[in-house]
């Protein structure tokens, strides 16, 4: 998703509440260590997203909605995460249109309270979808029409300068590559859903076996 909600352009990075090194050991109250592991998931969680290319306070805020055992506020969110109004309602926003956060309302209360979405399969199902829709479809649309304006209806490669038809097999290049993870997150998706665990793995170990060609020697 070309829109910066979702790739990791939010340069407002929150507050990491990791202790040091020489910081004293998790309380032993009950409430205090749910605190206290809560804070943990989030902060490697937002670590985690961002690596993968994921805004970090969205995936700040599904983890800390995920771990929550009722629905919560934005002030809660804002205070919990240490993160602005604006920051926090446009992560929101993109996690309610994502459909792995959804809002809802107390009775007796004016304000919107969001529930993450729990099934993890389902919210991973749900990612891939989003993932290919907005970022990898667009960008072999974009590559194919780039493409397409240098070899026109009615010409052929062979028409165009030597130049021009090197920049244009470069171009089929990235096309290809694109559709190659376009044509992954397809495959994949199906076996996601149905949580099937088994044909994941066949795929993975077929994609690790195939990238090492002496994998088969040592098993």
């Amino acid at each position: 998703m070309s829109d910066s909600t979702v790739t990791s352009r939010d340069n407002s990075r929150p507050a990491e509440r990791r202790p040091a090194a020489d910081s004293p050991a998790p309380p032993d109250d009950s409430s205090a260590r749910q605190e206290y592991a809560t804070d943990q998931i989030v902060g490697f969680w937002g670590d985690m997203a961002s690596n993968w290319g994921i805004n970090r306070t969205m995936a700040q805020i599904y983890a800390l909605l995920y771990l929550s055992g009722t629905p919560q506020h934005t002030d809660a969110i804002m205070d919990r995460l240490d993160i602005s109004r604006g920051n926090a309602n446009m992560n929101l926003r993109s996690l309610v249109e994502w459909n792995i956060v959804s809002k809802t309302r107390k009775p007796g209360s004016r304000k919107d309270f969001y529930v993450a979405e729990k099934d993890l399969w389902e919210a991973t199902a749900q990612i891939i979808r989003e993932r290919e829709r907005r970022e990898i479809r667009p960008v072999k649309e974009q590559l194919q029409a780039c493409a397409g304006h240098l070899v026109r209806e009615g010409e052929t490669l062979e028409d165009r300068p030597a130049d021009e038809q090197e920049m244009y097999n470069r171009l089929q290049d990235l096309i290809e590559l694109v559709e190659v993870f376009e044509s992954f997150s397809k495959a994949l998706l199906p076996h996601v859903r149905r949580q099937n665990v088994p044909a994941i793995k066949r795929m993975m170990t077929l994609a690790l076996t195939m990238g090492d060609p002496d994998a088969n020697a040592r098993r």
